[in-house]
């Protein structure tokens, strides 16, 4: 009995000298003032970096701190009325009646470790407020002191003399941990119950109040303390209703879906800190149609063992990427691959850069007439044997007809003539820095696209291609007016190739006159389908855009009965439409050094027409077109090549043939450094064992071929 009397007689004392103990806060122990609302408004970072396109809209949220999950700041308008009431009842039921500490609560927890009854919390709002901001600002590790509790009683009290109470609920709802790393009611609310918080129920604000006092607290703990406090508030939620809630939400890991996904690979390239937010290129209404385009058909070619897309969309002039779809999303077989910078093979894709080298070089012309017959090509692993798409040849085809309407023997003849080195090396200074092996390794499948390159690379070079043959990086961010570029094709064969990929008549052959490479305006486009249809590509560029379209399946699985027009062209088409909308497009201007003459054609099917030419290849009559062949060279025996003697067969008896191309020529052999006295395309000579030096001679005796082959 007397114990009780002395208990409550301190009791009384501590809540009559509240007064003097206020006033000892203010004149005899000073401190710090504290920091203001707005500031620590101001400083809050949220766990996310925001991706913003070229116009202020928000993109994607990307998550960058890993210690904690921390969203957006969440006005206390904006919280549910629910949950500010549970929360006041369950931390702190006189918030609103005292200045900063609760004597009352501050006796009540006396009194029950007096009497070695049940502990009881007197922290505020207020006073947990500052425990926080403490830790916000590391002024001290938050130890659970009689020094520290004395710190927080004065600071609470003097952040109460400068915040009113809405700002101190608010920065307390928005600092405070919940659930395991969950800070913030914004983090809270999204990430256990996949709603805003000023949408939650009764039943969800008692739950969150109950996680409060430990954010590690059992689920059976988590229910009482919640039944508790309903009762406390007369809730309508019955027990049984808080229990399967706790237990379907809290006991589950806590995912929070982002509200903007829509440019997740660019977001990880270019966010890299906390509460960041970044200003990209990107135009948003862009790359949401892109990102339905290319799902829509997607989903139209699931029956042809189709799932994954890319798309890169570029503006011409300042090289500003304005759309960025690395992969479909969360249809995508693997959402983490970013098919914009995955290699792949590029098929006919590179077959308008080895066309406009030809041209630059004076090799070409757009009117020549090329074969397009069977062509078999010894090399030291077997014959090469290139077949168009469509398994048939054209016999004789122009340059025009052939690049536009995309046939195989014609390119690989180009490449015979241009040799490989020089291509692999222009593909190299268009930027396609994937391309590093040594020409040899690609073979002659070079001309048919059998190298590995990246559709942001491909995309690229075709805007250089736009550009009149000046390349320069690609960007991300704004880059203003000036950017360094430099030239590497010659504008003149870039303009040519332009008109080439532009014409709707020289594709017929292939696509026919109707199909969706054709646009309303002006553009040009290539199409390409790497070997045993895994890869499906459409790239093209109008006045002002260039965009690039990749089709497959990033397993590298094959798809089925896919060609250039049915797979990626389609998404290239929508795309091209949608970026014309509200503008035009129109062709390039001739640049100086480029002439237009008639040309009839009399080795080919091909009507006459007003052809383009660098300026000095132009024929002196405007009559047929001569056939170009191909660089003669030696085809058999080939380079490095081993012939082995049949034992079986009597040496006398045995013979190697000496072939060389093209077809028709006639050439002077010379093996050994010894004339064979045979003019002839094709020599039948008696194999000697050794090793032996084969060459070609043209009428004045000049070498034009050599390899080098061993007998035994």
């Amino acid at each position: 009995m007397l114990k009780n009397r002395l208990v409550f007689a301190i009791f009384a004392i501590l809540i009559l000298a509240i007064p003097g103990v206020y006033a000892i806060f203010d004149f005899f122990t000073p401190g710090p003032p504290p920091p203001t609302f707005a500031g620590i408004k101001a400083g809050y970072c949220r766990s996310e970096a925001i991706l913003l396109d070229r116009h202020g809209n928000p993109l994607h949220e990307l998550r960058m701190d890993p210690q904690g999950r921390r969203l957006e700041w969440v006005p206390l308008t904006q919280v549910s009325p629910a949950l500010i009431k549970a929360v006041i009842q369950a931390e702190d039921r006189r918030f609103y009646r005292h200045q900063g500490v609760d004597w009352q609560a501050l006796g009540g927890a006396f009194k029950n470790r007096l009497l070695s009854g049940p502990p009881r919390g007197a922290s505020t709002i207020t006073m947990q407020l500052t425990r926080k901001l403490a830790e916000r600002e590391k002024i001290r590790p938050p130890k659970k002191t009689l020094k520290e509790k004395w710190r927080q009683m004065k600071a609470a009290h003097r952040l109460e003399k400068s915040w009113n109470k809405e700002e101190i609920l608010e920065a307390y709802l928005n600092l405070i941990s919940f659930r395991g790393e969950l800070q913030g009611v914004a983090a809270a609310s999204r990430g256990l119950f996949d709603k805003d918080p000023g949408g939650l129920t009764e039943a969800e604000a008692l739950i969150l109040a109950a996680l409060i006092p430990s954010t590690s607290q059992s689920l059976d703990r988590i229910v009482r303390r919640a039944e508790r406090l309903g009762q406390s508030l007369a809730a309508t939620t019955s027990p049984a209703e808080i229990k399967a809630l706790v237990y379907e939400r809290i006991g589950r890991p806590y995912r929070i879906t982002p509200q903007l996904a829509l440019a997740p690979h660019v977001a990880g390239m270019l966010l890299k800190q906390p509460g960041a937010q970044v200003v990209s290129t990107l135009d948003r209404p862009l790359q949401e149609y892109v990102l339905t385009v290319l799902n829509r058909r997607l989903a139209d070619s699931k029956d042809r063992n189709v799932r994954d897309g890319a798309v890169l969309v570029v503006d011409n002039a300042s090289g500003e990427i304005l759309a960025y779809a690395g992969n479909s999303g969360i249809t995508a077989s693997a959402p983490h691959v970013d098919g914009v910078r995955a290699l792949r093979q590029a098929g006919s894709a590179l077959k308008p850069f080895l066309y406009e080298l030809a041209l630059e070089k004076k090799i070409l012309t757009a009117a020549s007439v090329v074969e397009d017959t069977p062509l078999q090509i010894p090399t030291p692993t077997g014959l090469y044997v290139p077949e168009n798409y469509s398994k048939d040849f054209q016999g004789q085809v122009t340059v025009r007809t052939a690049l536009a309407s995309s046939l195989n023997v014609p390119a690989v003849r180009t490449l015979l003539m241009l040799g490989g080195d020089a291509f692999v090396e222009r593909l190299r200074d268009l930027g396609m820095a994937s391309i590093q092996k040594d020409p040899d390794y690609y073979g002659y499948a070079v001309a048919l696209g059998s190298v590995d390159i990246s559709l942001a690379e491909l995309v690229n070079a075709y805007r250089t291609l736009a550009n009149a043959g000046k390349w320069n990086e690609l960007t991300f961010l704004p880059r203003g007016q000036s950017t360094e570029t430099r030239q590497v094709m010659d504008r003149k064969g870039a303009f040519i190739i332009s008109t080439i990929l532009a014409d709707r008549e020289a594709r017929n052959t292939t696509f026919g006159m109707e199909n969706v490479l054709a646009t309303r305006f002006w553009t040009a486009v290539k199409t390409g389908t790497s070997k045993d249809m895994r890869d499906n590509w459409c790239i093209g560029y109008s006045e002002a855009y260039t965009v690039g379209v990749w089709i497959g399946n990033f397993s590298g699985e094959p798809m089925w009965n896919v060609s250039g027009v049915t797979g990626a062209a389609p998404v290239w088409h929508d795309i091209m439409n949608y970026l014309h909308r509200r503008r035009g497009s129109i062709a390039p201007q001739p640049p100086p050094g480029v002439t237009a003459t008639f040309i009839r054609f009399r080795d080919t099917g091909e009507t006459a027409r007003r052809e383009w030419f660098i300026t000095g290849t132009e024929p002196a009559v405007p009559v047929a077109v001569h056939t170009v062949h191909e660089q003669p060279r030696i085809i058999y025996p080939a380079g490095g090549m081993i012939v082995a003697l049949d034992p079986d067969i009597p040496e006398a008896n045995q013979m190697i043939s000496f072939l060389a191309q093209p077809r028709g020529a006639v050439h002077e052999w010379c093996l050994n450094q010894q004339r064979l006295p045979a003019l002839s395309q094709q020599l039948l000579w008696r194999p000697q064992r050794g090793s032996h030096q084969l060459s070609i001679l043209d009428k004045d005796g000049r070498i034009l071929d050599t390899v080098s082959f061993t007998v035994r």
